[in-house]
């Protein structure tokens, strides 16, 4: 997808409600015991204004800097008007050149 694409897509983004499974509300507090304190609004934020969104099927990955070593990959779905966010976890930058 170019970045045309992309840029159209996370500009419609703004108007759809982004959901979280409760799999994804579960992970922020699992995250937070390994030392990676993301909240809601930080995953909802990356899926808004990702740096790349990659997709696998009908599944979108977006991906953003969550610090200097890691950046966060957010999992989602779009279903209707809704975002619906599956998961989300760290990546090295260095391995998704963020």
């Amino acid at each position: 997808m170019n970045l045309a694409k992309r840029t159209l897509r996370t500009g419609r983004m703004k108007a759809e409600k982004v959901r979280f499974t409760k799999h994804a509300t579960e992970k922020i507090e699992f995250l937070r015991k390994y030392g990676f304190h993301v909240t809601k609004a930080y995953v909802k934020d990356t899926v808004v204004h990702p740096h790349r969104v990659d997709q696998r099927n009908d599944q979108n990955l977006a991906v953003k800097p969550l610090n200097d070593e890691y950046a966060l990959r957010v999992v989602y779905e779009r279903t209707n008007d809704n975002i619906v966010v599956i998961t989300f976890y760290p990546v090295k930058r260095k391995r998704f050149n963020v």
